[in-house]
């Protein structure tokens, strides 16, 4: 098998983690990159990152993505084949109060990135977008086709400009460039900012977990073995790449392809755990989009992915990691 060298940015990050392990064991040559900023609690990035350098084909890079000449030097040095850019500044709340950082880290931090793809021709680039970017949109299950000019977060609408730019590189450079759109993915290894790694969290500490638009939210849960199996097939289409009917900029959905009521969600974990949670009820949180549903037809078609886990099974498995992982 030929290895491939691959730079992963977001490499300490949720899904890049997963990802990089599935590459690693495959025999690839991974260079990963990642700021370990401490949007959440860093030590969770050191772990993850304390694991996958035990790999001998793994080579690691503590750097931002908006720090022009640190990228431009790592991709001169290792000129990779494939690039797969996971890192973000990710949080549809946090973005709201915060959104300078957003455009610095994702959009001014991709511009970067895909003018080392053009200038090292890479000859694939594949990135992290989201659910999000369907904001405003009310068609169900959300489609590739649907109308995105209506993202409802400033994180939404970093993402959205990362498809354009993608999209105009790939017109006038030729590079191919796959984007992703995320449907809440959870699992092991999970970032403490979000829903679930929380509401274990409180619900084992005896604290009250928060529950906004008093829990009538809809999602289409992702477990992240799923989602970075996905980002892999996505990775190495360039077999779908060569046919005539597959553009050289696509974009795909990633998701479980149904939607499940958060408090459905709740109810298993108070199973898994034994105990029932105490429950604040807020309204609905700017920015928030009540349901996602994602339609991955094309994914299947194009990239073979599958549903996988059961949201019941996928929860067992993150509350047996939350337990090993803290104690």
């Amino acid at each position: 098998m030929n290895k491939t060298k691959i730079i992963v940015t977001g490499s300490a990050g949720f899904i890049g983690y997963s990802l990089c392990v599935k590459l690693l064991e495959r025999g690839d040559n991974i260079i990963g990159i990642d700021n370990h900023n401490d949007y959440y609690d860093p030590k969770i990035k050191d772990a993850r990152s304390e694991r996958l350098i035990k790999y001998p084909n793994y080579k690691h890079y503590q750097a931002d993505l908006s720090d022009v000449n640190r990228i431009n030097e790592i991709f001169k040095n290792h000129k990779p084949r494939k690039v797969v850019n996971l890192a973000a500044q990710a949080g549809v709340r946090y973005s709201i109060e915060n959104p300078l950082v957003y455009i610095n880290s994702n959009i001014v931090g991709f511009a970067y990135i895909l003018e080392n793809c053009r200038n090292h021709n890479v000859e694939h680039l594949v990135y992290a977008s989201t659910s999000s970017v369907y904001g405003a949109n009310t068609s169900m299950p959300f489609s590739e086709h649907d109308n995105t000019n209506h993202p409802l977060s400033v994180y939404a609408a970093s993402k959205k400009s990362n498809e354009l730019m993608a999209h105009t590189y790939s017109y006038l450079y030729k590079l191919p460039t796959t984007g992703l759109r995320f449907f809440t993915v959870y699992g092991p290894w999970g970032r403490p900012d979000m829903a679930f790694y929380k509401f274990v969290k409180n619900i084992k500490e005896n604290k009250k977990i928060e529950i906004f638009n008093s829990g009538n939210h809809f999602r289409d849960f992702s477990y992240v073995k799923n989602i970075a199996d996905g980002v892999f097939k996505a990775c190495f289409r360039s077999r779908v790449l060569r046919k005539k009917s597959i553009k050289r900029n696509t974009i795909y959905n990633l998701g479980n392809g149904n939607k499940i009521n958060l408090m459905y969600a709740i109810k298993l974990i108070e199973e898994k755990l034994n105990k029932k949670s105490k429950k604040k009820l807020l309204p609905l949180q700017k920015g928030d989009i009540k349901t996602t549903l994602a339609n991955i037809s094309k994914a299947k078609k194009d990239l073979k992915i599958k549903s996988g886990f059961s949201l019941k099974q996928g929860l067992s498995n993150f509350i047996d990691w939350y337990n090993f992982y803290h104690n």
